[in-house]
């Protein structure tokens, strides 16, 4: 984190950060210039933070999507929550608030994505219950849906506003600010103090649902539940950074590699992980072509594809 406030268009030297946060947090009182003030502290630190947060929300809502899904090629995005708060957003930003109820692009896309959670749970259900299987061909086919009227709606928009339309559609912490921070903070504490609660239910389900039925486990109660979890998390973080795919694909796996399939150890882990990996990847999306910037979500994507294409390889092998 300390690098990723340290380099960027300008570097500033870890001795200088270091003295700027400390004057914030009250360990010191130095005297601090204002412009290194404002890009220390306004500028990269409220980035970082958000990169992190939202790295961490992205891996954790993975984890739970392939335990609710039982199937180690799901990613959050497979609920089509993405596909949902990038209409969201591109109806705030090409119709005006005004279109959506008053809110902003990260306002709309919050909403527009618990919309499509809501569709998703309405068509996985049948009598009663939410299988794996119609879960996961719910929220592709909605996904194919909202991502259709995306299109529609960016035909119209200002070509002007187009550029910034995609930037924002292919993830970008670009804009991030103190205030974008305190929702997805919120949600990534509150949803891993439950999950944590949470854990040992997790590892039944992972057996399969007979097995977690014989040990008592009320199955379809923890789906739903972490259903709503898996999307809230989803949702927070796409409604603030974007499109940002292949997180919570990789990371889970990765955490296993580590230390094993016990979510207890697996959760937390898997948000650190997160959190690093994003603060990584928005470090490299900054000085790979500077002064530019480019899209996060190209470069989760260049590394998220290739494993994808790598675990699907793997369990084709292992099913014979």
């Amino acid at each position: 984190m300390f690098l990723g406030i340290s380099i960027g268009t300008v570097t500033v030297p870890l001795s200088e950060v270091w003295t700027v946060i400390g004057s914030h947090l009250g360990w010191n009182d130095a005297a601090i210039d204002p412009v290194r003030n404002q890009i220390i502290w306004e500028f990269r630190t409220s980035r970082v933070m958000l990169a992190a947060v939202v790295g961490a929300a992205l891996a954790v809502a993975g984890a739970c999507l392939q335990v609710l899904a039982r199937n180690g090629l799901a990613d959050p995005y497979v609920l089509g929550v993405s596909s949902g708060a990038a209409l969201g957003a591109v109806l705030a930003i090409s119709l005006g608030s005004v279109a959506v109820g008053g809110l902003g692009a990260s306002g709309a896309a919050f909403a527009m994505s618990m919309l499509t959670l809501v569709l998703v749970f309405v068509f996985a259900q049948r009598g009663g219950r939410i299988g794996p299987t119609r879960l996961v061909l719910a929220g592709v086919a909605v996904s194919y849906l909202a991502s259709a009227l995306t299109s529609l709606v960016q035909l119209y928009i200002d070509p002007l506003a187009l550029r910034g339309t995609m930037f924002w559609l292919l993830g970008s912490l670009q804009n991030a600010r103190w205030d974008d921070l305190g929702l997805p903070a919120a949600s990534i504490v509150v949803c891993m103090v439950w999950l944590l609660g949470r854990a040992r239910s997790m590892n039944v389900l992972a057996s399969g649902d007979d097995t977690a039925s014989a040990l008592g486990v009320d199955v379809n109660r923890v789906r739903i539940e972490l259903l709503v979890i898996t999307s809230l998390l989803t949702a927070t973080a796409v409604s603030v950074a974007g499109g940002i795919g292949f997180v919570g694909l990789m990371v889970p796996h990765a955490a296993r590699f580590v230390v094993g399939p016990d979510h207890r150890r697996l959760l937390p882990v898997s948000m650190l992980a997160g959190a690093t990996f994003m603060v990584l990847v928005d470090l490299l999306s900054r000085v790979v072509d500077r002064p530019n910037e480019l899209p996060v979500g190209i470069f989760t994507a260049l590394l998220g594809a290739p494993f994808f294409l790598l675990l699907m390889r793997r369990s084709a092998r292992a099913n014979g």
